[in-house]
């Protein structure tokens, strides 16, 4: 007799590596039971050490956890400002119009079909997810996927 498959229940994830060390996000990922990390950055940088594309991968796959650089997701440089001088509701306005590309609506598109089997973590730098363009990604993934709830890993 074999032993029955684990049913792993799809998810949506929202969170920042602001003030976190790459093993703390690696262990709130895991205890979340997060299969992929789609990092939402234009560039995936930082000069915060392990958060750069490469160490951020790496350290991901030790994990079991699949990353994709998600860049056409990512927030130019020149809608940054917004979310950080109070006037998060123009950055998102700008943000919006940036996800009617091509690019990312194949990339929101793969968010869809990962989000059909796995549970996904959409990563940026900013903590606070009312402050970050992630809101925008996980709204529009959310409805997609007929009110996916999202959940804020603070």
């Amino acid at each position: 007799m074999s032993a029955p498959a684990l049913v792993k229940e799809p998810a949506l994830f929202s969170v920042g590596y602001e003030g976190r060390s790459i093993e703390e996000l690696v262990a709130l990922l895991l205890a979340n039971k997060v299969s992929v990390l789609a990092d939402v950055r234009l560039n995936a940088i930082s000069r915060k050490p392990g958060f750069s594309k490469k160490r951020l991968a790496e350290a991901l796959a030790v994990a079991g956890i699949a990353y994709w650089h998600a860049r056409a997701l990512g927030n130019p440089k020149e809608n940054r400002d917004p979310f950080h001088n109070g006037d998060v509701r123009g950055g998102l306005r700008v943000f919006r119009a940036v996800l009617s590309s091509d690019d990312a609506g194949l990339e929101l598109g793969h968010l869809a079909e990962l989000l059909s089997t796995e549970r996904v973590a959409v990563l940026c730098f900013e903590r606070d997810h009312d402050r970050c363009h992630r809101q925008v990604i996980t709204d529009r993934a959310s409805g997609d996927m007929e009110q996916l709830p999202v959940v804020l890993l603070d």
